[in-house]
């Protein structure tokens, strides 16, 4: 008769070993407890939290992408890595917590046991294979952390015990599943030992040993896996392991704000002693949080371009800063901890908080100490923001230009009074002034009238949106112009906007909302590409290599990566993409007010950018923002080798206008 699929569950364990493992067990949980609970002195320096609405949804939305390891999986290679060790140990700690129920609780109590047959077999198998791919994923995060000189930096000696830890807890549990195997299922059920490959190759090697010695060896072994796992319990807080349960807990505080949303100061708080960052006291509940659910997985290090090219900027160093002011409980300068030069190295590109897998948030905590600097201290990037913010005050715009003159790129151009148009063109600063940028303007306004869609422009009466000031720090020179911006719109009764700036299109279309403004607001790729699948205009098909550069505000800011593409694809154009693209994009270097600033350490990034433009082969790099054209232009005239063309999509576009429009062939 074959045997029942089954095991005893504490095989060769004294009875009164088992009180001890409780206790054990309690005392590495109350330590584990304590030592998050200490943290919480910590995270209350800040402003109270703000207890975010639909916290069942949180919970939801938190649970899912714990368990599915979205966020984590976005980094290729070591993501997937870490997502099979998580998956892996998951399943070893859920068959823990059944073996917990079994022995502990049904059996005894009602005598239930449900370890048994097809189950248990199941169970062996799974926890078998799920054993050994964590024990493999242990060892190659190991070894990328030990070995891999740019991961090395980050180690410390805290991170030699984990890894240690965690893989004697895989490599003890699999002895001693072979020690007891070698004495029971290799012997008195052969078939079983099957579902347990790893123990069953084990027991064999191990079987020569003797019954004696194998049953001294695994009650050793048991007591020494036991408390390696007691430790692990009460290493979580101490360590990297914390992110087990602060990266989860970080999902349930995210901003419902939408993305690149930043807090619309109260200039008018008599109350407030100081605006912006500066102290532990200034930052928010999460701020502080994050510093601790920061794994310094490096992630956002190797996308930033301020990093990429020699400055003195790394977002996970600053969080490390900033999380070590908070610690020291001293309410210390943040500014001083982070650097100035690091905090204006920021392009407020986003990337570091797109590929972060605990969902950091570093740009609001940059532009805040920015706000502190600018606001209290009348300190920028360099004297050349500083003038261009006297000229933002005294003109409407950092160039300098008299407004008088803001219309001047538009002599002999068609446009409808405001009332009669179908979308207000906000032009913005440079394309209403900078020479490059006003082809890029004109363009726009031939492809509206190739489509019989209606414009017009304010003119001498549009302001700059505000949104280099802002990103600078400045946010009171942002606001002011911001409201003088939406007096205007509501006095011209604007129905609909249209920009080819992605910044004024967040500003306009996002930040004003703060302050009341809610018309509609979109990008020319966003239009244009309506009015292609309307059939409003016509195209001809043009062969040409290009590659596309999206831009952070428009991409990663505001999820725009088809719209482009589906109009290069009109044009007839071969569309080779750049090594990173989409929601990867390396930033051209003119975000965060970057555009006014000179780039004086490291390398240039759009030289950076430029290169891998001209890698892709394309002769032409197009993009959709005026900053980045201007980025662009200037990275290309410095490559060596075969050169390359930079063009906005607008200009590509009227280059494949018919010569005849559909109304003159009538």
């Amino acid at each position: 008769m074959a045997l029942e699929s089954t095991r005893e569950i504490y095989w060769n364990i004294p009875s009164g070993s088992l009180p001890l493992m409780y206790l054990l067990s309690f005392v590495a949980t109350g330590v584990m407890l304590w030592g998050f609970y200490r943290r919480l002195k910590v995270y209350q320096q800040g402003q109270p939290w703000v207890v975010w609405p639909d916290m069942g949804s949180r919970i939801l939305r938190g649970l899912k992408l714990a368990l599915t390891q979205k966020k984590v999986k976005k980094q290729k290679g070591i993501g997937q890595a870490h997502s099979l060790f998580f998956w892996g140990f998951g399943v070893l700690f859920i068959g823990t917590v059944l073996i917990f129920i079994q022995a502990d609780i049904l059996d005894p109590l009602f005598g239930v046991k449900f370890l048994t047959g097809g189950f248990y077999q199941f169970y062996s198998l799974s926890l078998d294979v799920a054993g050994l791919l964590a024990l493999v994923m242990i060892v190659g995060m190991f070894v990328r952390r030990m070995f891999v000189p740019k991961m090395r930096a980050a180690i410390q000696p805290a991170d030699l015990w984990l890894y240690l830890d965690l893989g004697l807890i895989l490599a003890t549990g699999y002895l001693i599943e072979g020690l007891r195997m070698a004495v029971t299922e290799l012997v008195q059920n052969p078939e079983l030992a099957q579902y347990s490959p790893v123990g069953h190759g084990l027991a064999q090697l191990l079987y020569p040993l003797g019954e004696e010695s194998l049953r001294a060896w695994h009650l050793g072994i048991w007591w020494f896996h036991m408390v390696l796992v007691m430790a692990f319990l009460g290493m979580i807080p101490f360590t990297r392991l914390k992110h087990i349960v602060l990266t989860p807990a970080n999902y349930l505080l995210f901003s419902p704000t939408p993305k690149g949303h930043l807090d619309t100061l109260d200039l008018e708080d008599e109350a407030a002693e100081s605006f912006g960052l500066a102290t532990p006291s200034d930052l928010r509940f999460k701020d502080i949080f994050d510093t601790d659910a920061c794994t310094s997985c490096q992630r956002c290090q190797d996308r930033c371009p301020a990093y990429n090219t020699d400055k003195p900027l790394s977002p996970m160093k600053l969080i490390e800063d900033l999380g070590k002011v908070c610690t020291d409980m001293e309410n210390g300068s943040l500014i001083d901890a982070v650097g100035k030069e690091a905090l204006f190295a920021c392009t407020t590109c986003s990337a570091c908080m797109e590929i972060c897998p605990a969902e950091i948030e570093h740009i609001p905590k940059i532009i805040g100490m920015r706000r502190n600097l600018a606001l209290m201290e009348g300190e920028f990037a360099g004297e050349e923001v500083a003038k261009a913010m006297d000229a933002m005050e005294v003109n409407g715009n950092p160039l300098g230009y008299a407004p008088a003159k803001r219309a001047d790129w538009a002599d002999g151009l068609s446009f409808v009074p405001v009332e009669e148009a179908d979308y207000l063109y906000f032009t913005g600063c440079y394309g209403s002034f900078d020479p490059r940028s006003q082809q890029v303007a004109k363009a726009l306004v031939t492809l509206a009238e190739a489509a019989g869609v209606k414009l017009a422009i304010l003119g001498p009466q549009e302001k700059c949106c505000g949104e280099p000031a802002r990103k600078m720090g400045n946010e009171y020179l942002y606001q002011s112009l911001a409201a003088e911006n939406i007096e205007m719109f509501k006095e011209k009764k604007v129905k609909k906007i249209v920009t080819s700036c992605p910044h004024c299109y967040q500003t306009l279309g996002k930040d004003y909302k703060d302050m009341g403004f809610d018309t509609e607001v979109v990008h020319y790729t966003e239009l244009l590409a309506q009015l292609w699948k309307d059939f409003r205009f016509q195209l001809d098909k043009k062969a040409q290599d290009v590659t596309y550069h999206d831009s952070c505000y428009l991409g990663r800011y505001n999820g725009i990566f088809d719209a482009p593409r589906e109009l290069l694809a009109a044009t007839g154009a071969q569309l080779t993409e750049m090594s990173a693209c989409k929601e990867e994009s390396f930033c051209c270097g003119a975000g965060g007010g970057r555009i006014l600033a000179e780039e004086n350490l490291g390398t240039r990034i759009n030289n950076k950018r430029a290169s891998m433009a001209q890698e892709t082969g394309a002769d032409t790099v197009v993009s959709s923002c005026p900053f980045c054209l201007t980025m662009m232009e200037d990275g290309t005239k410095n490559l060596e080798g075969d050169s390359v063309k930079a063009m906005d999509l607008a200009e590509l576009l009227v280059s494949c206008l018919p010569t005849q429009t559909p109304t003159e062939e009538k």
